[in-house]
This record gives C-alpha cells, sequence and structure tokens, in this order.
C-alpha cells in the first residue's frame, strides 16, 4: 500500500498522494542559448582593442589552452595585438606564501588608480596540484576592493606545472592586457623560494613581500630572489610587531651590502608597511616611481626589456621542442614501453631517454 495511513485501522485519517515533484531541470531552458560564441581572430583583435573585456577573457583562455588549434589561433591574435603592446608598467609581487600578496595587490591597486588614474590588470597566478592538476583560482576573493573597480580586470590563471612562480603564458598575456589599454599590470607569483625567478625575467620592477619571524639574519643574505628584487617590502607592521618588522628592515638593509650593485645602478630600498591597515602604501609606491624614473634616465629600462624578449625567444623555442616531441606519434608508442624499462631496471634512465632522443630525431630526418 502506497500510504499505509489510509488504512482502516486508521479511521478518519486521510493522507492524498501530492502533487508531482518537478524536474530538476528547467524545462524552458535552452541548452544551446549559452554556448559560447567561437569568435574569429578579426573580432578578438578588434574586441581587444576596444577594451572589450569578454573578448580578452576569451583571448587569454586561448593562449592558456593546449589544443593545438587553440595555439594557433592564440598566436595569431598574439601577433596582431603585439604593435599596441609595451606601453605599460609591469610590476612583479613575490613572496612567501603567507607573506600578504593579493592583499597587498588590492591596497596597491586601488592606491595607484586613485593616485595615477587609467586602468590596471591584474595576473595571479595559483598553483597546481601535481595529482589532480587542478587549481583552486580563488585569489580574486581576497582583493575585494579591486575587484569592484571596473577599471580593474584580474585573471587568476593556473600554474600548470610551471617553475618560476609564474605560468608559462603570463607573458603573452600582458601582451594583450597592453593592447586592451591597461597601463599597469601586476604579476603575482605563487609564492616563490630563492631560485624560482621566472616573474623577473617578465616585469619591470620586482617587489619582494617578507614577514617578520621567518629564521635568523642568515636568510636574509641568501642568494637568488633576494638579489633580484628592485624592492623588498617587509607587511604586517602593524600592533605588537611594529618593533619586530624594524629589527627585520634593519637585518635586510645589512644584508643587501653583500651583494654586487645591480645592474641598473638602482640601490634597493627595503620599507614597512602594513596591507591590512594600509600603512604604508605611498612610501611604497613612491619608491616604486622613484625607480621608474631613475631607469628611465639611465636607459636601462629599454635594454631590460630588450633582454627579456631574447629570454623569452629561448623559452618559447624549448617549450615548442618539448611539445613536438612529446606529441610525436613514434614517441608516444615507444614511451610506455621505454617507462616499464626503466621502472624493471632494465635500463637506465639515460639510456632509455638517449634512445627517445634518437628516434625523435631520426624521425625529424625522414620527414625533410
Amino acid at each position: 500500500m502506497e500510504h499505509p495511513e489510509n488504512s482502516t485501522e486508521y479511521a478518519g485519517l486521510q493522507v492524498n498522494a501530492g502533487v508531482e515533484q518537478p524536474s530538476i531541470i528547467n524545462p524552458y531552458l535552452k541548452r544551446n542559448r549559452f554556448r559560447r560564441r567561437d569568435y574569429s581572430v578579426d573580432e578578438l583583435v578588434d574586441g581587444i582593442l576596444k577594451g572589450n573585456i569578454t573578448m580578452l577573457s576569451q583571448a587569454v583562455t586561448l593562449i592558456e589552452s593546449q589544443a593545438p588549434e587553440h595555439q594557433e589561433k592564440a598566436q595569431a591574435v598574439i601577433e596582431r595585438c603585439l604593435p599596441y603592446s609595451g606601453k605599460s608598467v609591469r610590476i612583479g609581487i613575490s613572496g612567501v606564501p603567507g607573506a600578504g600578496k593579493s592583499t597587498s595587490i588590492d591596497v596597491f591597486g586601488c592606491h595607484v588608480l586613485d593616485r595615477c588614474g587609467g586602468k590596471l590588470a591584474v595576473l595571479a597566478i595559483d598553483p597546481s596540484s601535481e595529482k589532480t592538476r587542478g587549481s583552486i583560482l580563488g585569489d580574486k576573493t581576497r582583493m575585494e576592493k579591486l575587484s569592484q573597480r571596473t577599471d580593474a580586470f584580474i585573471r587568476p590563471s593556473p600554474s600548470a606545472g610551471s617553475l618560476g612562480g609564474v605560468a608559462r603564458k603570463t607573458r603573452e598575456t600582458i601582451i594583450l592586457c597592453e593592447a586592451a589599454g591597461y597601463n599597469t599590470i601586476f604579476v603575482e607569483t605563487v609564492g616563490v623560494g630563492q631560485s624560482e625567478t621566472a616573474c623577473h625575467s617578465m616585469v619591470d620592477f620586482f617587489l619582494l613581500l617578507q614577514v617578520t619571524g621567518t629564521g635568523d639574519e642568515l636568510q636574509g643574505i641568501k642568494r637568488g630572489i633576494m638579489e633580484m628584487a628592485d624592492g623588498i617590502v617587509i607587511n604586517k607592521c602593524d600592533g605588537d610587531n611594529v618593533e619586530r618588522c624594524k629589527t627585520t628592515a634593519t637585518s635586510l638593509k645589512n644584508a643587501l651590502h653583500f651583494f654586487p650593485q645591480a645592474e641598473s645602478g638602482w640601490q634597493p630600498q627595503v620599507l614597512c608597511y602594513s596591507g591590512f591597515y594600509g600603512y604604508g602604501v605611498k612610501e611604497v609606491w613612491d619608491m616604486i616611481f622613484g625607480y621608474f624614473e631613475f631607469v628611465k634616465e639611465n636607459g636601462y629600462l629599454e635594454y631590460r626589456r630588450s633582454k627579456q624578449a631574447q629570454y623569452w625567444m629561448y623559452e618559447t623555442i624549448d617549450e615548442h621542442l618539448r611539445r613536438s616531441f612529446y606529441q610525436n606519434p613514434k614517441i608516444r608508442l615507444m614511451k610506455k614501453d621505454a617507462e616499464a624499462c626503466v621502472l624493471n631496471n632494465q635500463k637506465t634512465s639515460f639510456t632509455a631517454a638517449q634512445e627517445l632522443l634518437d628516434t625523435y630525431f631520426k624521425d625529424m630526418r625522414d620527414k625533410e
């Protein structure tokens, strides 16, 4: 019986069957209604040059895609936008996880927009999981003020296994943002260590965020990311932490004397500030503006960008060779057997790698 309550033993009790439950899917919803339109190269370039955020976002998605047809289309868009790039101020922001990079970008971004006007683009790189290859992409949630402004564009991207604290396609994304009229660009890294410094090779000013209480004075004189910083800022300088931050600043200033003179001739400064309360923001930006005036006057800014273009030329070659190698049909067939031989100790890693490379180069010669 469907409703035992309607049995005769329950006299006077009547339970109705009720209404039929509707489907969880809206029957009036047309699935094709929200399908993303596939824009042509001309439409994407025209939209980017007009500052259309939708077109810019879709072009960045094409750049990040690994599909060959998407890569071909993305490169065509980049080539068309390249003449309109190079007119922005590129600032990289790095530091250990928890140093307050996202909070600092929120404060710095609002300050520079109010002070200088224009438009700001934030390229936030989120670490990808080594197991699932997924990323949270939640940096935008910590930029509450900046995300509400129409003159700011925030694009979180996965690192996708790239070392150096930034994604492989970040530099190409910078070109599109510059073509879209963004005259200030922030590049936030995943939170780098002492040697992951790829961000330095794509920005004009490299800002390193530090926090107090992360180690002894020897941490300040370790090379790597420290000697590449154009400015060092100690965050969370508020409340009972002020004196400790000042002590750390003194240690870092002393440590900088052990480093050789920067190629630009600029002497990096060490400042204290609080991103949460907004203390010292003006002083930080006075330092950044002072740096740009200095490098523009001595010509180092143009030289640095030329060297960066050369560096990324070779990085692009390495990436294309790597993709060509792993997409080769013969390599795909041999790769599993080579892995099995290495796992079973039948071949060394170097021997298996050399055999794969020899097969690849022979196949390339045969195709010629």
